[in-house]
């Protein structure tokens, strides 16, 4: 398990809208933005914007491929069934080219770098480079079916390793499950500190954050989470479900499964199950108690906002990250959240008070309103800020905020709206009042014909 683990940076190339590489570098830029006393050799809140279709997700998409294929690819892939991948689609050379994914950490106060190569058929090329005490160590270098092993590792047993090790499959997969030391920070780093979620789906509480609601040590700290977001919220647990329940916020938790909660749609189901209990099995129900103007009330989880219910889904992501650090990635975070809501996360991880082992939250959004102030502080410091965008032939770009040398003091929300920074999209009003002529036109055209 990694103690302290930081990304530095992250590279990709090849990757559906982006085709040349691009990099996300998360060491700090501006010393006057970081908190009084601390030192940090990454930025903890990274936010990319951009116009719908720009190619945000799709950052973010090739680094979740990359942990994919980190994770599973000893699982997933088949002997000599190739990889599926996604290179860039608009460009027939993309698909002959390779893509490649690299990451900079920082895990327990050493530097690794990690990264490959692929194509539709195999693994093209495969490294790992630590740096204790600053100076470059190879661990492994792949080059097709070739591996080189550094001088001071374990040569026999990565002999093994590597003999049983296919050519679609990633070396650093097969080594983490036959236990090699030399890999595993690197690998516990995107299997235990890596998370992602995705705004873009309906909100519903996961079993993760009912069993943090079930302990009392730390329920608490959900529901401060949720008080503090200003919902006018009191409390917030969990109780045994009445069988039969009318309002379908009755979950089932099925022990040493691990799985997320029924969305509102299926509950009832949940319910149906609940009703004839065994050794593993029991329901529980999400209640929240809420102010109101003769006291505090109790709701179901049900009659609580989509904001709510969603904040809730969040809790236990996001304390787990602030808890144990690593990173947590969130995509289209404007999709589910306010942005007060989403302001809340932000300051939890800018906060030192709450954010103690360096844990980092990267978002995409295309709201303006982060770039601006909340309780006369910046949400967003200047070298947290990213931006993409497209050019004429479809190849997304990927350029910080501190390429435009802001000021301290200007209004980077009023900036970006009005262009200054790029990354919005083109709205032409003569195409749209066009296109809307031509749909009266078909219109009449049809009540004509009838």
């Amino acid at each position: 398990m990694v103690v302290t683990s930081v990304l530095l940076s992250f590279r990709v190339a090849n990757h559906r809208s982006i085709r040349e590489e691009q990099q996300l570098r998360l060491a700090p830029v501006y010393e006057a933005d970081r908190p009084e006393g601390t030192v940090r050799e990454a930025v903890p809140v990274a936010a990319i914007f951009g116009a719908n279709a720009a190619g945000k997700s799709n950052v973010v998409d090739a680094l979740q491929f990359m942990a994919d294929m980190v994770r599973s690819s000893h699982r997933d892939a088949e002997p000599g069934g190739g990889i599926q991948h996604f290179p860039f689609a608009l460009d027939p050379d993309g698909f002959d080219e390779p893509s490649w994914y690299v990451v900079d950490l920082l895990l327990d106060g050493v530097r690794h770098t990690y990264g490959f190569s692929i194509d539709n058929d195999q693994v093209l090329d495969e490294w790992l480079y630590s740096y204790p005490h600053g100076r470059k160590r190879m661990v492994f270098q792949r080059s097709g079916e070739d591996i080189a092993f550094g001088d001071s590792l374990p040569k026999r047993e990565l002999e093994l390793v590597k003999n049983i090790t296919e050519a679609n499959i990633l070396f650093l997969s097969v080594a983490a499950r036959s236990k090699q030391m030399a890999v595993l920070p690197v690998y516990f780093w995107f299997q235990d500190a890596l998370a992602f979620r995705s705004g873009g789906r309906r909100a519903r509480a996961s079993v993760e954050s009912l069993r943090l609601l079930r302990d009392r040590e730390r329920a608490p700290a959900v529901v401060e989470l949720l008080r503090a977001a200003d919902l006018g919220i009191e409390n917030v647990g969990v109780e045994r479900a009445e069988a039969g329940d009318p309002y379908g916020t009755s979950v089932v938790i099925r022990r040493n499964k691990p799985q997320a909660l029924p969305d509102q749609d299926s509950l009832f189901e949940a319910e149906a199950a609940a009703q004839k209990p065994t050794a593993t099995r029991s329901a529980m129900r999400v209640w929240v108690e809420q102010r109101g103007r003769k006291g505090v009330m109790r709701l179901g989880l049900h009659e609580q906002s989509e904001g709510t219910r969603m904040l809730l889904e969040y809790a236990a992501p996001v304390l787990r990250t602030l808890d144990l650090g690593g990173t947590l990635v969130v995509d289209e975070v404007d999709s589910s959240l306010h942005p007060r809501l989403t302001a809340h996360l932000i300051r939890l991880f800018q906060d030192p008070a709450t954010n103690r082992h360096g844990a980092q939250l990267l978002l995409t959004t295309h709201d303006a309103s982060l770039l601006g102030r909340s309780g006369g502080e910046d949400i967003l410091k200047r070298d947290q800020v990213w931006f993409v965008e497209k050019d004429e032939y479809g190849e997304t770009a990927l350029f910080p905020l501190s390429d435009f040398k802001p000021r301290q003091e200007e209004n980077r929300e009023r900036r970006y709206l009005g262009g200054s920074y790029g990354a919005v999209p083109f709205l032409s009003d003569e195409r749209f009042e066009a296109a809307v002529a031509a749909r009266g036109r078909a219109s009449r055209d049809e009540g004509t014909k009838e």
